[in-house]
């Protein structure tokens, strides 16, 4: 259900194992991918990192009632970035954490990073396929955050650190 749930629910503990296990399961999905098709490696790691994120976010034995897959797509991130160009994590994770951070509102930090992910990518010269599929992740990013979208509007979002509302 996230790493954001864990960490409100379970602990500082959780929380870390649980954002470390979703990067993980993104990696490892991108990594098998390139492995077993070697003639397209990047777009076809892409594709496992975007099935982990789908089944991240869309779990069958929880209703298809899942996280928001931000930690996912940082493994994805991650993954892209040390298999072809260091440069992409650089500003992705200043941006994302930074916001966050700053603001001490996680989901700011999450769709500064899903806006900085393909935005980065396209900068950086990768092919319109890593764009495309670094567009569709932000995309349902955006998506499955849009209650936190209107939190913000209203103001109502919690804030990291602080008591749920």
């Amino acid at each position: 259900t996230g790493a954001s749930n864990a960490l409100r629910v379970l602990g500082k503990k959780a929380g870390a194992m649980v954002f470390i296990g979703d990067i993980l399961k993104s990696v490892v999905a991108y990594l098998i991918c390139r492995a077993v098709f070697k003639d397209n490696g990047t777009i076809a790691g892409l594709f496992g990192s975007a099935g982990a994120i789908l089944g991240h976010n869309y779990p069958f034995y929880l209703n298809f009632k899942g996280g928001k897959g931000i930690a996912v797509m940082i493994g994805m991130t991650a993954a892209l970035a040390f298999t072809t160009d260091v440069r992409l994590a650089l500003p992705t994770a200043i941006i994302g954490f930074g916001l966050a951070f700053a603001t001490r509102y996680v989901s700011v930090g999450s769709l500064a990073f899903a806006i900085t992910l393909p935005t980065s990518c396209y900068l950086l010269g990768y092919e319109k396929e890593v764009v495309l599929i670094t567009v569709c992740a932000s995309a349902l990013a955006f998506w499955r955050h849009r209650k936190n979208i209107k939190n913000l509007i209203n103001g109502t979002e919690n804030r990291f650190g602080s008591k749920k509302k």
